[in-house]
């Protein structure tokens, strides 16, 4: 394959994204390193030769474009390259040099076995946005295996290992030829101006493939196309996973606080050692939630730690980070340290608190479990008042990671907890007790996943192995393979505390000499006891104070929202989250208000609607055109895309919201529907879609413009998003924009 940023194979993984990586060298003096690695390089021992096939440069000497026929030879076992019957195998590279522009853009293919295997890949070389004097290199690629003589597996596996072993070397190849440059006191290079000579730098004659390799027949390469354009116009896959994601915008390397593209120095600063695959599979999800959560996406600590949790698989990160964001967002976590306030009865008998921090960084908690009267903080609180409490202790975590990264110089995205059980007994096995923390680790596990770097059990008593039994199965395989756990002074020794704490912070109930600040605990006064009655109450309140709303929709039953006008020239806006199915989006203006809102008995789905309400108001008998119209374009949404969007209301009277069941149109060549069709609508169970929603109508003089308006509905991530800004433009007419 090319040869360009990295040691390249001839198979690869499906996709994959590079960071920018940038040198922090003047554009020019990088390609005069990069023109150094051809015809053959001596870093790169599988790149065996390279002839130049074609060359073209412009009148005024702007722009060259060299095409490059490359061998390689691949490091397969013998068995496979003799079934394949090749030694080597060849890639067509084709670089085009915009001095003027000052990039260098470059495009590769196999060209051996194109019929079975299409691979794909593309680089850049440009200037650093911030600094002219740093050049930035970027690189996509793409493999399809369509088969290869039953080793398609083998295959991928060699490829995958290969490239990913390889791919680190790039950078380190130009520094090298940049340093023998410099040896040679050569550390400038001018910039092309019209006047200038404007030749190509001087490279070594094109050599031929070596004598004693054997040069296969040119043949051919199948251009086969990653996507095919749909007759609406729209781009759709051919084969998933077949297309290259490409980001839209630069990072802001300087400022730490990276945009659509992740800096590779970045990366490894505040995210840690990733593997070529694991930071793209980072920035393939980044910019997928860039795309359907605008502006309003976590920061890259939190989706790492969900791909962490699925093993880098990105469909099934996606899934579980999808659903983390909208719960966050319905229950308003991201608000929660700012709007909690701990009862008193959590503050002196609630056992747990922060303290320091392990050998390794991470902020340390500590849990007094054996103190704590857990039916009494059952009784006196309830279940979702200490629900609320551990979350706002993971939310505190999270925050506390952020500062030690910013104190230690590196990575901390997990916490240390150490688990006193000295006192447990039976008394803490209570069945309500225990129903309320299954809940609670249920609730953490599906939304803080990987926060936790180690947990330390320490005094673990007889009746531990009780306990241990009714929680394990609830807790993720990967969080229990952090557990250490040491039965009674166990812990005193080699192996034991003083390996993850330092001495002088181990806390003085454990035999240390640094005081604890944790509450001692206790047994909760019977006189704090609440009712059933009142609990479920405060329950009900807790955990349905939210701005949002759930509706279901249906197939023949949209659900519709009525907003009434009394002044032209509010603002409508609106902010919802498409929890699952695809929906269309319309809004409607009638001059007469419409028949008292009639909900959908649902009886011709034979299904029910829990947790979502089904509104109707639009009568059937209704025209189109004559009864009401229609406002803004019809707005299609896809299963867990989050839309926002306003309407300046031209007219007084009565607007319809309404969210629609999305049919999938039938292919307009056939009548038979398309395969993507069939199986988009299986996704949809009993034709039931689902939406969280939230509107508010402005005034127009309080009308910001954009989504800034809806800061006031606490509509954005803010806990947990980069420093994103919302455009500040006002709207001058309506618009819909997601």
């Amino acid at each position: 394959m090319t040869v360009v940023g990295v040691t390249i194979i001839p198979i690869m993984v499906q996709k994959y994204q590079s960071p920018v990586r940038v040198y922090k060298h003047p554009f020019e003096l990088v390609m005069a390193a990069y023109e150094r690695r051809f015809p053959t390089c001596h870093l790169i021992p599988m790149f065996v030769a390279s002839d130049v096939v074609d060359e073209e440069t412009s009148e005024d000497g702007s722009t060259n474009r060299i095409e490059r026929r490359c061998a390689l030879d691949v490091d397969a076992p013998r068995l496979l390259k003799r079934i394949a019957g090749v030694d080597y195998v060849y890639f067509i590279q084709k670089n085009t040099l915009n001095r003027k522009e000052r990039t260098l853009h470059i495009e590769s293919h196999n060209e051996t076995f194109s019929n079975r295997v299409i691979i794909h890949e593309t680089c850049c070389y440009s200037v650093h946005p911030e600094n002219e004097d740093w050049t930035c290199f970027e690189q996509t690629a793409s493999l399809d295996i369509k088969s290869f003589f039953g080793f398609e597996s083998t295959v991928e596996k060699i490829a995958m290992k290969q490239y990913a072993s390889s791919i680190k070397k790039g950078k380190e190849i130009i520094e090298y030829y940049l340093k023998e440059l410099e040896d040679e006191g050569i550390t400038h290079v001018p910039r092309w101006t019209p006047s200038s000579l404007s030749l190509p730098l001087p490279r070594p004659t094109s050599l031929s493939s070596p004598p004693h390799l054997p040069k296969l027949a040119v043949t051919p390469a199948v251009s086969i196309p990653l996507a095919a354009e749909a007759k609406d116009g729209t781009a759709q896959d051919v084969k998933q996973d077949s297309s290259v994601i490409q980001a839209d915008s630069l990072t802001e390397i300087l400022a730490g606080t990276p945009e659509d593209k992740l800096d590779a120095d970045y990366i490894k600063r505040y995210l840690g050692d990733l593997t070529p695959l694991q930071e793209s599979c980072l920035i393939r999800l980044r910019k997928w939630l860039q795309e359907t959560h605008k502006g309003k996406i976590p920061k890259d600590e939190h989706i790492l730690r969900f791909l962490r949790a699925r093993d880098f698989n990105m469909d099934k990160a996606r899934e579980i980070l999808c659903q983390s964001l909208t719960w966050r967002k319905q229950h308003q976590v991201d608000y929660l340290l700012e709007a909690w306030s701990s009862p008193q009865v959590l503050q002196d008998y609630y056992t747990g608190g922060w303290h320091h921090h392990d050998r390794d960084g991470r902020p340390l908690y500590i849990l007094r479990l054996g103190q704590m009267d857990t039916k009494g903080l059952v009784r006196a609180l309830g279940e979702e008042s200490l629900l609320r409490h551990v979350l706002s202790i993971n939310e505190e975590g999270l925050r506390r990671c952020e500062e030690n990264t910013k104190v230690f110089g590196r990575p901390i995205s997990c916490w240390t907890c150490l688990v006193d059980l000295e006192g447990l007994n039976m008394r803490h096995l209570w069945r309500p007790g225990v129903k309320a923390l299954l809940r609670i680790i249920e609730v953490v596990e599906a939304n803080y996943p990987e926060t936790l770097g180690r947990l330390l059990i320490l005094r673990a008593p007889r009746v531990f192995p009780v306990l241990w039994t009714l929680v394990s199965p609830f807790i993720d395989e990967n969080t229990r393979k952090k557990f250490l756990i040491y039965a009674g002074n166990d812990y005193q020794g080699p192996g034991g505390l003083v390996d993850y704490i330092d001495k002088e912070i181990i806390p003085d109930f454990l035999g240390g000499e640094c005081m604890c600040e944790v509450p001692e605990g206790g047994l909760v006064p019977k006189s704090m006891y609440r009712t059933a009655e009142e609990l479920e109450n405060e329950d009900v309140r807790l955990w349905t104070e939210t701005i949002y709303q759930s509706a279901s929709i249906f197939k023949g039953a949209p659900h519709e929202l009525l907003i009434e006008i009394i002044d032209a020239s509010s603002v409508i806006t609106w902010d919802f989250d498409v929890c699952k199915g695809d929906v269309v989006f319309n809004i409607y203006h009638s001059k007469r208000a419409p028949q008292a809102p009639r909900k959908d008995p649902l009886g011709a789905h034979g299904i029910t609607s829990p947790g979502g309400n089904n509104v109707q108001l639009i009568d059937k008998s209704w025209t189109l055109g004559q009864d009401y119209s229609m406002v803004e374009s019809p707005l299609t949404c896809k299963e867990g895309e989050s839309v926002q969007g306003s309407h300046i209301t031209r007219w007084p009277g009565f607007y319809i919201l309404q969210w629609k069941f999305h049919n999938m149109p039938a292919c307009s060549a056939t009548n038979l529907p398309r395969v993507d069709d069939v199986l988009a609508t299986l996704q949809v169970s009993s034709h039931k879609c689902k939406v969280m929603y939230y509107t508010e109508v402005l005034g127009s003089e309080d009308f910001r413009g954009s989504m800034t308006s809806l800061e006031s509905s606490h509509s954005g991530f803010s806990q947990l998003s980069a420093a994103t800004t919302s455009s500040n433009q006002s709207q001058s007419s309506s618009m819909i924009s997601r």
